[in-house]
């Protein structure tokens, strides 16, 4: 049976889809206003679903992300095998349902012992096999991960697993030669790396650089990805352009976390934040680096708010960012496909029929209100928005 979906923006143009079998059978263009956009399935390459609506029993006491961080760590005593499996179970059925073909999900990692939520999550990657691909990121903290003694049996395990090497630097000691560690090990075991890097408002946070350097030296093209550097907003504008340029001739991706990071930086009780901390988006693009976009935390410490929907993600983007939505959305579809090693979604004859449709003659008129009428299609069926509490 053929289902038509008519007037459609599709690239910039009208046109009629059609699909059966689960297919993609045609599309034509057609004369005439869109009565919807659509995109392919989309992309969330930085979440954190072991923290994942925790926020209702564990507020932070101290502001910015050192007292989120702080916050979390009381949690720890909860996270059971079925608390975690419950958690993350949630997440991933708000991430189906909002359209997400496949996620990246970093898991905290901070002792040598492999912990509980790294197990767990690989078990409800298991059960979503063929449906949303969980894709697992180690997070240690530079020091243990760039440690002699522990950082190879990390390694080690991560590649077992055939997931991603991970960790968080802000202003360690030692940072470049723990992070040549890092690199050494992932060139060994033939692993990406994705770091936390850079997540504060100080000038002399600049490990970035160190990374889009030894990614250059190590001929890591394509396999490093960054998540926040938020320095980058405050950096003088000549060391920035200086960075920005060795990092898009290096093949460093980086992802913006427009939720959390507005959330947590510059954050004082009582005073209203001047300074954002997002990375430059648009130097970014113009200097070569691939930019993403992500949901990051939903529901915990670090964002008490939020859900795993990287559409509303690229709706927040585009205010704080002066974006123009329909340029940049690579950064929820195909780029962080790219760097996160997977096959970009697309729309095209003969493909899966998996896309989502939002009410609007174009990107403006669909971003406009979160009420828009959106539709979820996979195999070429609606699949039902309503997600459990």
């Amino acid at each position: 049976m053929s289902i038509r979906f008519p007037a459609l923006l599709l690239n910039g143009h009208t046109v009629d889809l059609t699909v059966a079998d689960g297919r993609v059978t045609s599309i034509t263009p057609v004369a005439g206003p869109a009565q919807a956009v659509v995109l392919p399935l989309v992309i969330d390459p930085h979440v954190h679903l072991d923290k994942t609506h925790t926020a209702y029993r564990c507020t932070a006491t101290k502001p910015g992300l050192f007292g989120a961080i702080d916050a979390m760590s009381q949690d720890l005593v909860n996270w059971t095998a079925d608390d975690l499996r419950a958690r993350i179970t949630i997440g991933m059925e708000d991430s189906y349902a909002n359209g997400v073909g496949a996620t990246r999900s970093h898991v905290d990692w901070n002792s040598p012992v492999v912990p509980t939520a790294w197990n767990v999550m690989g078990e409800v990657a298991q059960d979503w096999q063929g449906r949303l691909l969980l894709q697992r990121a180690s997070l240690s903290g530079i020091d243990l991960l760039g440690d002699p003694d522990h950082g190879p049996a990390i390694a080690a395990r991560v590649a077992r697993d055939a997931a991603v090497l991970g960790c968080f630097i802000y202003r360690h000691a030692d940072i470049a030669e723990r992070l040549a560690r890092v690199f050494a090990l992932a060139e060994t075991h033939g692993l990406q790396l994705d770091f936390h890097v850079d997540e504060g408002l100080e000038p002399q946070a600049n490990a970035f650089d160190d990374i889009v350097r030894m990614t250059a030296q190590f001929g890591m093209a394509g396999r490093v990805v960054c998540g926040h550097a938020c320095s980058l907003s405050i950096r003088p504008d000549l060391d920035v352009a200086r960075v920005l340029d060795a990092a898009g001739r290096a093949g460093v991706a980086l992802t913006v976390l427009p939720t959390t990071n507005l959330h947590l930086q510059d954050m004082a009780p009582g005073r209203t934040p001047r300074l954002r901390g997002l990375a430059p988006m648009h130097e970014l693009r113009a200097a070569g680096v691939q930019v993403l976009l992500g949901a990051d935390n939903v529901r915990d410490p670090f964002y008490p708010y939020g859900s795993y929907d990287p559409v509303e993600v690229l709706r927040l983007a585009t205010l704080t960012a002066h974006l123009t939505p329909a340029e940049w959305l690579d950064t929820i579809t195909t780029a962080p496909a790219t760097a996160m090693g997977i096959a970009p979604p697309l729309i095209a004859t003969g493909a899966a029929a998996d896309f989502i449709l939002i009410q609007g003659a174009d990107w403006a008129e669909a971003l406009s209100s979160p009420r828009a009428i959106r539709q979820v299609v996979r195999a070429g069926t609606e699949v039902s928005r309503k997600v459990a509490a």
